[in-house]
Parts: structure tokens; C-alpha cells; sequence
């Protein structure tokens, strides 16, 4: 509701637009005449001229936002437009000319047209010459559907912009004379505020274009975020007992946190029936974000399915749902071979518009969300730890629902194995590292890592450095290997190394032989290879290829690939 207000009232504000100048003589010109036919019919009009174009823009960003990467690109080449045209008049009257010249004509057309007919006419002709002062809105309208998706709440927003504009408008008519010299010493300021928002968005988009974006995300303790988000929420809280009929030994502290979205718009739905949340009124529903290639994702695994199991019959329900990375994430087929993999108990939605994803307002992987009997979040976790806290607050939640007796309950202990064993913190100095171009870091052979099909050169990394070695063609996610014989070189420092790797699209399997310090493995072989290093790339998913005893030092990793056709994604460790 909040954002729908600040529409509306951004729209009302831009009688404050030097561009209202000219459109105020279409608008007084419908004073003299009834309210319906005239000043209504006329508002309605323009309304709808703005609402409906804007709408359309924001479909066509949505279509631009499944480009992945090329659609955020579009995305802020179309900020940078629009905020040019803030900064310049002249550019923006250029760019929107052709709207102004149908406006025109429809403008001529209403003229000789009477009645309700008329009126209308010169509301949407009034609409499209407004466009130069509108453009800029309608940008930042189509920009947020392409990052975002476009929606029917995009639409209400538009509508809330254009009735907030008509508003002001139906002031002007009503007040006339008086309206305009109110107005008329803010006309230069509100020109000066627009040119100071585009050069703050020209800003912008060259910090994003430029990586400043990602390298300060990096940087900021998610910890940290999360703490002050819980600290909001307890400061805001509903308080339990105002709402709730429960015996006071039964009722939870835990803060109300919203409702969880609809699941109905998962693309596909996997190892069990579709759920919804109205379906499971009276269970408390854990609900878990992962990718399935995402280390942090997999060492939460156990966790869920010991939980899922240990209060199955008290009431807890767990729902996975699977928003992707990669692009080999979006194969249902992939997703449902890791599901039987990792031996998941509970079904899961897939999420590959990333639509639940937007509506849960997450920015994480993994994220834990734990809804209540009644259908309200409670509780949320986000990336890894936090266990303990958790599985309190679905035992809390369980008894408040009656299924759960209350009382001490020893903490769960899963059995982790694999890629799933818990990091070792202590000794771990190394962190994921992509090898696409989009945001690959400390690359170090020679030739320097470009977009399309390079020989390359084996470099000297220091820690946390990469090198390529034979012919490789760099893509956004990945790097291929075009011909055998080819390899890759990192530095780490870490218990364990684990690489994102897939075959060539013809899925035939891609041998290879891992070194470390110059020598086979040995016993410090991930579970993916043996001892002497030898492995094959099978299916598109995440490879441990080293497991060490002791983590203390630095190590120089190598892997070579005896056939062509493999891609490499990312290193993460443990």
C-alpha cells in the first residue's frame, strides 16, 4: 500500500514539472464544461493514454529480463537513456518526438469532435504530448520490470501514477489562474531537482556497469544485515497476545514477519503434489531457497531432511524451493537428478521465473523461512549456521500449534558426507571464484581472460589466482574447453575444493586427472576422483575434488581434461 501512495503522490507532484506549462491549456480548456463530459471524460483519457503505454513497456522489460544477463544490460542502457532525458529537455523532446507528433494530430482531431467523444480525445492526446515530461517515469517503470518482472502490481502502480497526475490536474481546472501562480516560482527548482536526479542516476549506472555494486555487496557482513533486520522486525512486532486465543505457555514470541506468497506460480513441481499454503493451514511449513549447485545450499541438506523427518509427525511440513543460478539450473531434468541425489523427502517447487523469489523479497541462497499454523512468517534465516536457531523456533512453533509437547529438546546432529560436511572455518582463505566473464576475478595467464576462443598460457597464481592452460572459449557463466590436453591452475587455502563443472551438450563424459602440489591426491582426494586424481564429468553439477586432512597451508591445484567440451563454472570451498 505504501508504494502505491508514494505513486500516487509522485504523480500529483508533477504539477510541479516545468513540461506541465504546456499541457495546463488542454486541461483549463475543459473548465467551461460539465464535470462528466468535460473534465472527467478528459482525465480519463490521459489516464489511460499514460497507463496503457507504460503497462505495455513493462511487459516488453519482463520478455527483456529472461534474456538473464542481456536483459540487465538493456535494463541499464534504458536507465541511461531515460536519465539523459532528464537532463536534457532538448534530447528528451527529441527521443519522444514521434509520440508528440500523433499527440498532435489527435489533439487536432479532438477539436473538431464535441461531447464526451472530444474529451476523451484530448485526454490521450494530452497523454502522449506529455510524454517528454512523463518519459523519465516510464523508464524507471520499464527498467524495474526488466530487473524485476513486470506484474499486475507494475500495472497498479501505473494506475497509481496516472491518478495522481489527473489529480493534479482536476486541481488545475478547478482553480485555474490561482493554481499556475502558486506554482510558478517552483517551475526553476523542480527543473534543477530533475537534472540532479539524472545526474544521480547516470551515477548509478555507471557504478552497477562497473562492478562497484557486486565489490560492495562483498564486502558488507551479511551477519550483520540480517541482525539489523531481525532488530526492525522485534521493534515493529505484533504483539502475540492481541491476536492469539493460546494458553500463554503455548504461545510464541517469535515475531510476525508478513505472509508467505502464493506457490502457484512455480513452473513445475517435483517429488510430490503441489502445495499451497492455504492446503496447509494448521502445519508449520518450513520453507527452504536453494540452487543445486551452491555449496551453501548443499551443506544445509542435512539439516532439513533430519528436521523433516524428526517432526513429520508433530506437523511440520518442509517445501524446497528452487530458484537458479545457471543456467543448467533451469533444466527440470537436472533439478530432479539432484533432488534424488541428495535424497530429498520433500517436494519442491521450481522457481525459474524467480517469481516466489521476488515475492518473498530474497536476495539469498540458501534462505530459510519457517511460516506458522496460521500462515505467517515467523521466523527466517539467510546463508548457512543459525541451526540451533531454527530448529527452536519450529519446535516453538510446533507446540504453539499443539503438536509439539514443549520442554527441552536435544539439538539435532545430522550425518553430514561428502560436499555436505560443515566448512572448516578456522583454516578457510579462499572463497567462489567464477570463471565466466561476467564475474570472473584474479585471473593470471598471460593473454588476460576474454570473451571467445583463446590459447592460453599457464600463469604463476598466488593465493586466491587462476590461470587457464590450452584452448578455452570464455562465455558469461563459463569457460569450455575447445580442444584436449587443456587445464586449469588455482591457489587456495582450504580443507576442501569443490568446482561446478559440465560435459559438452552431447553429454558425453569428460576425463580428467587432478594434481596437487604437482603429485596425485592421494588420501586427500575429494569424493568425486580417486586417489590418483582420476575423474570424469559426467552430468552438470558440483564436483568435491579435494578433501584435506590438514588445511593449514596454501596448495596449487591443477586439473587436466583429457577430452574436449568440458565447462567449468566456479570454485567454492570448505
Amino acid at each position: 500500500m505504501t508504494l502505491y501512495l508514494a505513486a500516487f503522490l509522485a504523480g500529483v507532484l508533477t504539477i510541479l514539472s516545468p513540461c506541465i506549462v504546456p499541457v495546463l491549456p488542454f486541461a483549463l480548456a475543459r473548465a467551461g464544461q460539465p464535470f462528466a463530459s468535460g473534465t472527467l471524460a478528459f482525465l480519463s483519457g490521459l489516464a489511460a493514454s499514460f497507463a496503457g503505454a507504460a503497462s505495455l513497456a513493462a511487459a516488453s522489460g519482463a520478455w527483456v529480463a529472461d534474456l538473464g544477463q542481456a536483459g540487465r544490460l538493456a535494463a541499464l542502457v534504458l536507465l541511461a537513456v531515460f536519465a539523459a532525458t532528464l537532463l536534457s529537455p532538448r534530447l528528451s523532446a527529441w527521443l519522444h518526438r514521434p509520440f508528440v507528433g500523433l499527440g498532435e494530430r489527435l489533439s487536432a482531431s479532438a477539436r473538431t469532435t464535441g461531447g464526451v467523444l472530444g474529451s476523451v480525445c484530448l485526454g490521450v492526446a494530452t497523454g502522449l504530448l506529455w510524454t517528454p515530461c512523463t518519459g523519465p517515469i516510464l523508464g524507471l517503470i520499464l527498467t524495474g520490470a526488466a530487473l524485476n518482472g513486470a506484474s499486475w502490481q507494475t500495472t497498479a502502480l501505473l494506475a497509481s501514477y496516472a491518478a495522481g497526475a489527473a489529480t493534479s490536474l482536476a486541481a488545475a481546472i478547478r482553480f485555474g489562474t490561482a493554481i499556475i501562480a502558486a506554482i510558478r516560482p517552483y517551475l526553476r527548482l523542480g527543473d534543477r531537482l530533475r537534472q540532479a536526479a539524472g545526474a544521480g542516476m547516470i551515477a548509478a549506472v555507471i557504478a552497477i556497469a562497473a562492478g562497484v555494486d557486486a565489490d560492495l555487496l562483498v564486502r558488507l557482513s551479511s551477519a550483520g544485515t540480517t541482525a539489523t533486520e531481525d532488530a526492525l522486525l522485534k521493534a515493529f512486532r505484533i504483539d502475540a497476545a492481541r491476536s492469539e486465543a493460546l494458553p500463554p505457555s503455548r504461545r510464541s514470541s517469535l515475531p510476525i514477519q508478513g505472509r508467505p506468497p502464493n506457490l502457484d506460480s512455480a513452473t513445475h513441481w517435483l517429488n510430490g503434489e503441489p502445495r499451497t499454503f492455504e492446503q496447509l493451514r494448521g502445519t508449520v511449513v518450513l520453507v527452504h531457497v536453494w540452487t543445486y549447485s551452491c555449496i551453501n545450499c548443499i551443506r544445509t541438506l542435512p539439516y532439513l531432511r533430519a528436521w523433516a523427518e524428526r517432526y513429520r509427525e508433530q506437523g511440520l511440513v518442509v517445501i524446497g524451493i528452487h530458484a537458479p543460478e545457471f543456467a543448467f539450473e533451469r533444466d527440470v531434468g537436472n533439478v530432479s537428478a539432484a533432488i534424488r541425489r541428495f535424497a530429498l523427502p520433500y517436494p519442491v517447487a521450481v522457481d525459474n521465473e524467480f517469481r516466489i523469489w521476488r515475492a518473498l523479497r530474497n536476495s539469498y541462497w540458501p534462505a530459510l523461512y519457517i511460516v506458522d499454523a496460521e500462515g505467517r512468517i515467523r521466523h527466517h534465516q539467510f546463508g548457512e549456521d543459525g541451526y540451533a536457531e531454527s530448529e527452536s523456533a519450529i519446535q516453538e512453533l510446533l507446540a504453539e500449534a499443539g503438536g509439539h509437547r514443549g520442554g527441552a529438546v536435544p539439538e539435532t546432529k545430522p550425518q553430514a558426507i561428502g560436499a555436505e560436511v560443515p566448512p572448516d572455518l578456522t583454516h578457510l582463505r579462499s572463497g567462489e571464484t567464477y570463471l565466466g566473464t561476467d564475474n570472473a576475478q584474479g585471473f593470471v595467464s598471460p593473454e588476460g581472460l576474454s570473451a571467445g576462443r583463446t590459447t592460453y598460457t599457464a600463469g604463476r597464481p598466488r593465493l586466491n589466482q587462476w590461470s587457464l592452460t590450452g584452448a578455452w572459449s570464455v562465455e558469461t557463466e563459463f569457460a569450455r574447453l575447445d580442444a584436449p590436453a587443456g587445464g586449469i591452475t588455482y591457489r587456495f587455502r582450504a580443507r576442501d575444493l569443490h568446482l561446478v563443472l559440465g560435459p559438452d551438450p552431447d553429454g558425453r563424459p569428460v576425463r580428467f586427472t587432478v594434481m596437487l602440489d604437482g603429485r596425485p591426491p592421494g588420501a586427500n582426494h575429494g569424493t568425486d576422483i580417486a586417489p590418483d586424481g582420476r575423474g570424469a564429468v559426467e552430468e552438470t553439477r558440483l564436483y568435491q575434488l579435494v578433501r584435506q586432512s590438514d588445511s593449514n597451508s596454501e596448495r596449487t591445484f591443477e586439473i587436466y581434461f583429457d577430452d574436449p567440451g568440458v565447462r567449468a563454472y566456479a570454485f567454492t570451498f570448505g
